[in-house]
């Protein structure tokens, strides 16, 4: 990832950085990584998240859904 600093504004590059490596999902991976993480715990977070994405679709769906009526 390459950021360029203009007129010696390093404070304005970090945030551009900052910004994409959020975009990218870095900070979500270094997070992930901090730990070992079991693999039963793996398999146990993964369907939770599943779960989540599952409720926001249907949930989405049924506002959707209730504004066209």
């Amino acid at each position: 990832m390459r950021v360029e600093v203009y007129d010696n504004n390093v404070d304005q590059a970090i945030r551009v950085l900052k910004k994409k490596m959020n975009r990218e999902g870095m900070f979500r991976e270094m997070k992930k990584r901090k730990f070992f993480e079991k693999p039963s715990e793996k398999r146990r977070r993964k369907k939770a998240e599943a779960v989540r994405r599952l409720r926001k679709k249907l949930r989405r769906a049924l506002v959707a859904g209730s504004m066209l009526s």
